[in-house]
Formats: structure tokens, C-alpha cells, sequence
């Protein structure tokens, strides 16, 4: 069946139809949501926002782009939402914990295997969600600045750091 009879049926509120929409999609998400927070167990939850988002929102869908391009976006849009909810809570963290003495760091894990995977999940969130959203993903700097609330200018700078760090950490 095209995805555009499913999406037609998933609108009118068709569960089954939208399970296939979830089937045939919930790999690349997946892998999405994973290369822009580092983290299994996040990516996956992140993967779950974004389809319970897009069956709340699947009614605002008009087909101007693919249903792939559409879900890929809001993904996205997922991610970075949950990466600035989680930085407003780590700030919170830092606060209470300045005022209750000194922080440890965690020390570095040994014996992780030098790949590109692993390279990406270790830099820096804005680096590796510029990273991924330019180089693999194919976005656009001023898409990517519109995305992120961030200047096309920054954008072009996290990158260039994000590419930095992993031909410095690939090696």
C-alpha cells in the first residue's frame, strides 16, 4: 500500500494503518535520534516521543513534502527539544550542587574501540547535532540555525569543531 494511502488512513484515525507508518519508519528514526543524543536508551525514547508527537500531530500533515521528510523533521524537533529541556535540568543540577560543595567528574571510560559511531556520541551536544544534521543528515547551516535557535554563523563554527575533534579522536 503507499505510504500515502496509510498516511490518509492513519488521518482518519485508523491505528492499524498507522502501526505500518511506525514499522517501516522506526529504523531510520532510530538511527537518527541515536546519532544526535549519543545514547541508546535516549535515542530510543526519543524515537517513541517523536511517533507518539507525529500520531498527535498527523492531521497537520498535507503531503507538501514526502511522509519520511516530514517524520525526519519532527524528529528532530524532538531531540532538541528534549537536549534543552535536559540542559535547563543539568543547570538547575549545577546550581544546587555549587552550593553544596565541589563536583566530581566521572572518570573516562577505558576501552572503548576507536569508530566513527563512538566518535560522534563523544562530542560535545551542539557540535554533534550540527555534525549530524549537516553532514549526514544533509541539512542545510540556515536550516540548521532555524532548527536549533542558533546563528547559520555558529552553525558553520560547530561544525568545523565537530569535524575537528573527530579527525583529532579518529586519529
Amino acid at each position: 500500500m503507499p505510504v500515502s494511502d496509510l498516511v490518509r488512513r492513519a488521518q482518519a484515525g485508523d491505528r492499524s494503518a498507522f502501526q505500518r507508518l511506525y514499522e517501516d519508519h522506526v529504523g531510520r528514526i532510530y538511527a537518527l535520534c541515536l546519532r544526535l543524543t549519543g545514547d541508546p536508551e535516549e535515542a530510543m525514547e526519543r524515537t517513541q516521543d517523536a511517533f507518539v508527537r507525529a500520531w498527535g500531530k498527523l492531521g497537520s500533515f498535507r503531503g507538501e513534502a514526502a511522509f519520511s521528510t516530514w517524520l525526519h523533521r519532527l524528529a528532530v524537533n524532538v531531540v532538541l527539544a528534549g537536549r534543552r529541556s535536559a540542559g535547563r535540568r543539568e543547570r538547575r543540577a549545577e546550581v544546587a550542587a555549587a552550593e553544596s560543595g565541589p563536583r566530581v567528574q566521572p572518570a573516562p571510560r577505558a576501552g572503548l574501540g576507536v569508530d566513527l559511531e563512538r566518535a560522534i556520541a563523544r562530542l560535545p551536544p551542539g557540535a554533534r547535532a550540527v555534525f549530524v544534521l549537516y553532514d549526514v543528515e544533509g541539512y542545510r547551516h540556515q536550516e540548521i540555525a532555524e532548527m536549533t535557535g542558533i546563528a547559520a554563523g555558529t552553525s558553520k563554527a560547530q561544525l568545523h569543531r565537530a569535524r575537528s575533534l573527530l579527525r583529532e579522536e579518529l586519529s
